[in-house]
């Protein structure tokens, strides 16, 4: 807003109104347009607090990323002598902690400021945040705990005694030491890692970006070290990083990679631990190696189905004879997770009698998602045979949408009779879902067609009754 579109003092307090209620109901749209409109980012609530505070203590990082972005100061002291920043961390929940930093928070902050955040941050991790908050609240009994989605990670909402936090405390010490410009100890972003099971953990992705962040030998040759480790925790996170790594990194190159991949190869022959192996593997999915074909051809047997699932991805496309032969045994995998694995593998296989057979009898497979996998592969293929329709209009009945969706695709690439059927039984198709959905672009223009040839057979018949024909 420029200064010749500054608002009255009606209209900016109207606007301010507005901010409130829409941080109030954690409407982040509403709360972008009334900041367009003039609003002032660091408007007061009833009560006297910035509204950047209410979003905090409320925990909500996209409301707060709204307030920061405009303006709202995560650093204005409070009458309790904290920040909002401080409360952020307090919280424990690393996407508001993320939200509230700020721009430059290492050029921005004081290193007194920096140090005290850093350490409520460890104190939190060190004591845990059950405990914590029964140290504060002197509550005995269980915790409440509720598994919560921040940024396509997960942590825990821990309540007792009153009050409630993110227990992301794990990941708020190594998300501000990153923003702080201070190198952890590699050794310690591991230690800090392992302590949480789940792969998708937010303490656990906190390091693992990180890690992809240092992209020094130094740093990299640490991590790696901990691939020798006796406890497979820290070899799982360390196959974790590998098989992430090219995410992580944004396709930035590093000098080492050819020896990551001899690594990983390596490893694939002396790793006990099947979760390990398994992850190992999906590492080398994707990455140049000579003897990716053999790997993957001495793991088919494996009796882990999560490693034997990884076999076909390696074995390359176009197939060999050997790895086509693989593929189709694992067809017949008694693990569904495998079957699906092997369909998906030979949509890029040469179609032979055997392909087709063996794709065909996956689509009549008790596992909806080898069904759908298969029907995916054999749908927009350059089949057109009687068998395909068949098998394609076998599927209308199938319990799953998705499944019944794909069959009414490729029925409809081939014109077939029953394609009207076919979109009977999927009901409406609306909602975003299906927005761009290519499968439901086919059927809508085979419906549409329809209709124009239905249309012009009725005016052709109403001109030739009309002449008399």
């Amino acid at each position: 807003m420029t200064a010749d579109e500054r608002l009255t003092a009606d209209e900016q307090l109207a606007a301010d109104a507005r901010l409130v209620a829409a941080v109030r109901a954690r409407d982040v749209d509403a709360v972008w347009e009334a900041l367009c409109a003039g609003a002032d980012p660091d408007a007061r609530t009833a009560d006297g607090l910035p509204l950047l505070w209410a979003a905090v203590d409320g925990i909500d990082h996209e409301v707060a990323a709204v307030l920061v972005k405009h303006g709202a100061d995560p650093d204005r002291p409070l009458p309790d002598g904290t920040t909002p920043l401080l409360r952020a961390v307090d919280l424990g929940s690393p996407a508001l902690v993320g939200a509230v930093l700020g721009k430059d928070p290492a050029l921005r902050l004081p290193a007194a400021a920096r140090a005290r955040l850093l350490a409520l941050a460890r104190s939190w991790y060190e004591t845990g945040a059950e405990e914590e908050l029964r140290r504060r609240t002197g509550a005995g009994g269980p915790a409440e705990r509720v598994p919560v989605r921040e940024d396509h990670a997960d942590v825990e909402q821990v309540s007792l005694g009153g009050l409630t936090v993110r227990a992301g405390h794990g990941a708020v010490p190594t998300e501000l030491e990153w923003r702080f410009r201070v190198l952890t100890p590699v050794d310690e972003l591991v230690a800090r890692a392992v302590r949480h099971r789940d792969g998708l953990h937010v303490g656990r992705s906190a390091c693992l970006f990180v890690l992809g962040e240092r992209r020094s030998r130094q740093a990299w040759s640490a991590l790696m070290a901990h691939h020798r480790h006796p406890d497979p925790a820290h070899r799982r996170f360390v196959a974790g990083f590998l098989l992430d790594a090219p995410f992580l990194r944004q396709g930035g190159p590093v000098e080492y990679e050819g020896e990551e991949t001899e690594l990983i190869a390596a490893r694939t022959s002396t790793e006990p631990d099947d979760e390990v192996l398994a992850t190992l593997l999906g590492a080398l999915d994707g990455r140049e190696h000579p003897d990716a074909e053999a790997i993957g051809l001495r793991h088919a047997g494996h009796p882990d189905p999560r490693v034997r699932r990884t076999v076909p991805n390696l074995l390359g496309a176009p197939l060999t004879g050997a790895g086509h032969d693989c593929v189709l045994r694992l067809t017949r995998d008694p693990d569904a997770s495998v079957r699906s694995a092997a369909a998906r593998s030979l949509g890029d296989a040469r179609r032979t009698p055997e392909t087709r057979a063996a794709l065909l009898a996956l689509t009549g497979d008790e596992s909806p998602d080898v069904q759908g996998t298969a029907v995916c592969v054999l749908a927009g293929s350059a089949d057109r045979t009687p068998e395909l329709a068949d098998a394609l209009a076998a599927l209308l009945g199938a319990d799953d949408r998705q499944v019944r969706l794909e069959a009414g695709y490729g029925l409809a690439l081939r014109d077939a009779p029953c394609t009207a059927a076919a979109v009977g039984l999927l009901g409406p198709l609306t909602g975003p879902e299906f927005e761009h959905d290519h499968r439901v672009s086919t059927l809508r223009g085979w419906a549409r067609r329809r209709r124009d040839v239905s249309r012009d057979v009725s005016r052709d018949v109403s001109r030739d009754v009309s002449e008399g024909v």
